[in-house]
């Protein structure tokens, strides 16, 4: 065996745990510090490495082809340090993609696993950062992932694009203007947090109108229904009744100066009070039926 294959051999085993999380080791910067000091592979180490694998099914080679090239995924990753994800998460996609790549070597076509993998690795990261660097994606098709990356190196400083600039980077880009405005609307957008910061109670924020009950849907309806009832639907069931009913239920409880009482309209229409208190109870019972099968007929 190789000086090198008997140093990543002798790796440390935490380090092989690192693998998949980055910050097994403590911090970030010891990680990056132990995968630099693992030694890289000459090519006919790598191609007998990738030989066990591949006709063997040798995963102590697949070991050490990861191994060797974990400062790669490094350096790659640290290409994407401006999108505000952490670092140890896009090491950790990088290296999900370093993996799938060794998986797919084949040496005998004469092509280096560094090349070979480079491009395994970035597609993970950039799967990574569109799926993460905003709660709604930005780009869910394999074209608007790459204008997405590219129209983040290209925008000056993130300001808006002029007219000009728009239709250079569409010509550049080999996509139409739209697209390049369309993008560009998505990348000035911004997540808005759905409550307040925590301590903050006189901030307005979405949660305090998301939540507001008498918004939502089936409380709408019910105001609708019962506004209905009771203007023009309570007119047109007071209207079904005969004369003296209405008058009675006009006079006692719709006057804006005050309600008639019982004694004044039996004298007006002479009879006694008993009878038109009997005669409001009928009408009250109408009513309610009336609008009864009104609200029935709005709810269908």
């Amino acid at each position: 065996m190789s000086n090198s294959s008997q140093s990543l051999a002798l790796a440390p085993a935490n380090l092989a745990v690192a693998i998949s999380n980055p910050g097994a080791l403590g911090t970030i910067e010891a990680y990056i510090s132990a995968v630099n000091r693992l030694p890289m592979l000459s090519a006919e180490q790598e191609a007998d490495l990738g030989r066990r694998l591949r006709d063997q099914d040798d995963l102590d080679a697949a070991r050490q082809l990861v191994m060797s090239h974990l400062r790669l995924v490094v350096s790659v990753s640290r290409q994407y340090l401006g999108y505000g994800l952490a670092h140890a998460d896009l090491i950790q996609e990088g290296n999900i993609g370093l993996m799938k790549a060794v998986r797919r070597f084949d040496p005998s076509r004469g092509v280096r696993l560094v090349s070979f993998a480079v491009h395994w690795i970035r597609a993970e990261i950039h799967e990574y950062v569109v799926r993460n660097w905003r709660l709604v994606k930005v780009a869910t098709t394999k074209a608007q992932r790459k204008l997405f990356f590219n129209l983040r190196r290209m925008r000056p400083d993130g300001q808006t694009l002029a007219p000009g600039q728009v239709d250079d980077i569409a010509r550049e880009l080999k996509v139409r203007p739209e697209d390049v405005s369309e993008m560009e609307v998505r990348l000035s957008g911004g997540d808005c947090a759905l409550e307040s910061p925590q301590g903050d109670e006189d901030a307005f924020t979405p949660i305090s109108w998301l939540s507001a009950e008498g918004q939502e849907p089936t409380q709408v309806l019910a105001r609708r229904d019962r506004d209905a009832l009771q203007g023009v639907g309570l007119e047109q069931a007071i209207e079904s009744l005969d004369p003296r009913s209405q008058r009675i239920v006009r006079a006692r409880w719709l006057r804006d100066e005050g309600g008639a009482t019982l004694h004044e309209l039996a004298e007006e229409y002479g009879i006694s009070a008993e009878r038109v208190r009997q005669i409001e109870a009928a009408a009250f019972k109408k009513l309610r039926a009336a609008l009864a099968e009104q609200h029935e007929a709005l709810a269908a």
